[in-house]
C-alpha cells in the first residue's frame, strides 16, 4: 500500500502556491490554485491515484511560508521526488544548489549538469520541472539575461529573481 498523497494550497504575496507531497517528499508545486494544473506533470510512474486536501502540509508548508518571508534558503531541506532519464535527474539536482540570487544561463547550467553541448535539453529541464521553487528553475536565464519562459508566468520569475535579490515584492 502506497503512503497518501496531500496538497495544500498557501497564499504568498506573489500568489497562491500549491504544493503536493507524499511523505513530506514533493512531488509537484507552483504557483497555481488548483492541483488539475500540478497532476499532469507528475511523472506517471510516481503519479498518485488518489490526493487528499490538507489545510497544511507541515514542513514543506513551512518552507513555502519561510521563503516568500525571505527566508530563501528553508527550501532547501524539502525532499523533493521526480523521474526522468539520467541527465534530466543530474540537472534538477544541479538546480538545487545554484545559490538564490545568483542566477545562471542555460548555457552554464548545461555545463554544470555535465554536459556543455546540452543546452536544449538544460532548457528541457527547467520546462520539465515538476517541483517549481524547490527545484528553483526560475534562477536559469538566457545567455543575453532576459528571462526566457516560466511554466508560472514570466511576471512570476521577475518576482522570484526580485525577491532573492531581496528587492521588495
Amino acid at each position: 500500500m502506497s503512503s497518501p498523497t496531500y496538497y495544500a494550497t498557501v497564499d504568498t504575496r506573489i500568489g497562491p502556491f500549491t504544493a503536493i507531497e507524499t511523505d513530506g517528499t514533493v512531488l509537484a508545486s507552483g504557483w497555481t490554485s488548483t492541483i488539475e494544473d500540478l497532476i499532469g506533470i507528475i511523472h506517471p510512474s510516481l503519479r498518485p491515484a488518489e490526493f487528499s486536501a490538507r489545510a497544511e502540509l507541515g514542513d514543506v508548508t513551512k518552507a513555502i511560508v519561510q521563503y516568500h518571508e525571505g527566508d530563501l534558503t528553508a527550501i532547501d531541506a524539502i525532499p523533493v521526488r521526480q523521474r526522468s532519464g539520467e541527465f534530466l535527474q543530474q540537472a534538477w539536482e544541479v538546480l538545487r544548489t545554484v545559490p538564490p540570487g545568483s542566477a545562471i544561463t542555460y548555457t552554464e547550467y548545461a555545463r554544470l549538469a555535465g554536459n556543455p553541448a546540452a543546452i536544449r535539453a538544460a532548457a528541457s529541464a527547467c520546462a520539465r520541472n515538476a517541483a517549481a521553487l524547490f527545484v528553483p528553475c526560475h534562477r536559469v536565464l538566457r545567455q543575453d539575461g532576459t528571462l526566457g519562459g516560466f511554466r508560472w508566468g514570466v511576471q512570476v520569475k521577475r518576482r522570484l529573481l526580485d525577491h532573492e535579490a531581496r528587492t521588495d515584492v
